[in-house]
């Protein structure tokens, strides 16, 4: 038996549905999510190898993007082999302490990441607004300290979610998670108690990172923008605003999807369940598989890396 009808009891495990009401078609959407899985991993381990070995990119913004480029690894590594496991064997039992866990490294990274993002407009607004000070500030022991306090931050707001579910919410009435991970309010809405208090916390978490996270980034590109608008030509405007593009795309990728997600979550309850999980799972693919395609068309030492790796591969083959 999947369920417990009406009978509160302690689930030693659960089961992941996949998609809810298109497991007919879980075969044909592996198709799909199994490229896209395939496109991240290469997308940002490509990335991670760049930067490590062109000398040319080792500075504050590239460390960053390696940065995204390990959460984004994480992020979607938590959740696609067990969605194709779902897909293509139906393995969709998960332990308790596996779901737990699946839900910090889900909720957690997400946080970090957008933790990334702010420091990464930091760095922009040091860049463009103060370029004489950029390199004492930007240091490779700040970027260091920031990425850590990116992660410090995830894991001190998150830790506290499965902890929560743990200690207060012990007996469930279903084991059947209707999502294809374990999403924090899809399993707190399974619990037999009183689940008020995880549920103002959810939204508490993320007020600060969605909300206040994405209202800092646009007041430093405010300013960016007002030190932009200052400067003398036409072409150096266009110049300096170039350096900030690949940032407001990646931006974008990441808090647009995540916060339609969670408004559909919240409110839209005639949303049909296939629609929510499906846009779920995308904003968990979306940000690793454009992240490195937009830096690698946007910027230029990566372009012209890539291409020369690429010429070179060419020329081997011939």
């Amino acid at each position: 038996m999947l369920s417990f009808h009406n009978v509160c009891s302690v689930p030693s495990s659960f089961w992941l549905s996949g998609i809810p009401g298109l497991e007919s078609l879980h075969i044909w959407l592996s198709i799909p999510f199994g490229s896209m899985y395939l496109v991240a991993v290469v997308g940002n381990v490509t990335i991670l190898a760049m930067v490590r070995v062109e000398r040319s990119l080792h500075q504050p913004m590239y460390f960053f993007l390696c940065m995204l480029a390990i959460i984004d690894l994480i992020l979607s590594t938590s959740t696609m082999p067990k969605l194709l496991g779902i897909f293509w064997f139906g393995a969709g039992d998960i332990g308790l302490d596996a779901c737990l866990a699946q839900m910090f490294l889900i909720h957690c990274f997400a946080t970090v990441e957008s933790g990334i993002f702010l420091a990464m407009a930091f760095d922009r607004y040091v860049a463009i607004c103060d370029p004489l000070r950029h390199t004492t500030v930007l240091t490779n022991a700040m970027v260091g300290r920031l990425g850590l306090a990116a992660l410090l931050r995830g894991v001190l707001y998150i830790g506290h979610l499965p902890l929560m579910i743990r200690l207060r919410l012990p007996l469930y009435k279903a084991r059947i998670i209707s999502h294809s991970y374990c999403e924090h309010m899809a399993v707190v809405t399974l619990a037999c108690g009183d689940s008020r208090v995880n549920n103002v916390y959810g939204l508490t978490i993320g007020f600060l990172v969605l909300v206040l996270d994405s209202m800092a980034i646009a007041a430093s590109y405010v300013m960016i923008f007002r030190a932009v608008m200052g400067l003398a030509t036409p072409e150096a405007r266009l110049k300096t605003l170039e350096t900030c593009g690949s940032h407001i795309c990646a931006i974008l990728i990441f808090y647009v999807p995540i916060a339609v997600s969670s408004l559909i979550h919240r409110f839209g309850h005639q949303v049909p369940p296939p629609v929510h999980t499906l846009l779920a799972n995308f904003y968990l693919l979306i940000p690793p598989i454009l992240n490195p395609i937009v830096y690698a068309v946007r910027t230029k030492q990566i372009r012209e890396r890539l291409l020369q790796i690429l010429k070179i591969g060419r020329s081997d083959d011939c």
